[in-house]
């Protein structure tokens, strides 16, 4: 049995007793766990099963962006340039805290095939990273408001038992942050690579707007029943 003796701290909610499926959602960068806590009552459905949302709180780490100041971060971000050097060890060692946290659900009682692994910015670029290179079959990737980090690695180190994975990518038309431009390369990356992806664009900045969370809760519903 894996040691998870390093698991990140979490904030967990279930939608009913005896969760049949788990989301877990990795926040943006210098927020937490808390951040997208109070959007569960509006993805419960009583049609479909329950559900275990797992929001992890990233480790505190310098973001030489934000002036070395430390902050919750899944890696450190350099500059936000697109062909800007990336923090590769960090990216890397935030997949095996990712993966210990799928681990401890399987452990649990929710395989892999019944989970959903989801992130938005940071937390979002993490998801594609680590779900797409996961060994088993996850019921779904979804990434809000983010890019592809290290695609140069992407083709070599995809996992074939998440080639077909159903993804749910979204992006704000006027992000100031993470352009839109961003986002439609990971779309179109991934696309080339043969993955399925429901495709979104909102009307806003970089957030997460009601459209979108209706969005989520039926895709949800879609991968996650039975």
């Amino acid at each position: 049995m894996d040691d998870l003796s390093q698991v990140l701290e979490t904030i967990e909610v279930e939608t009913g007793p005896n969760p049949q499926a788990a989301v877990i959602w990795l926040h943006g960068l210098g927020a937490d766990g808390h951040d997208f806590e109070p959007l569960v009552p509006e993805l419960a459905f009583p049609e479909g099963p329950n559900l275990r949302f797992v929001f992890p709180h990233a480790p505190v780490r310098p973001v030489t962006i934000n002036g070395g100041m430390a902050m919750r971060a899944w890696y450190d971000i350099l500059s936000l340039e697109r062909d800007a050097a990336q923090d590769e060890s960090g990216i890397r060692h935030s997949r095996t805290l990712v993966e210990a946290l799928i681990r401890r659900e399987n452990q649990r009682g929710i395989p892999a095939e019944r989970l959903v692994l989801a992130g938005f910015s940071q937390g979002g670029v993490m998801s594609l990273f680590t779900g797409t290179r996961y060994a088993e079959s996850l019921a779904g990737i979804m990434g809000l408001s983010c890019y592809l980090p290290l695609t140069g690695t992407q083709g070599a180190e995809a996992a074939q038992a998440n080639a077909n994975v159903p993804m749910f990518l979204a992006h704000g038309t006027f992000d100031p942050m993470l352009p839109l431009q961003m986002g439609q390369h990971a779309r179109d990356f991934l696309g080339s690579l043969g993955h399925e992806i429901e495709w979104h664009e909102y009307p806003m900045a970089h957030a997460v707007c009601p459209q979108e969370v209706e969005d989520i809760r039926a895709w949800l519903l879609r991968v996650l029943k039975g």
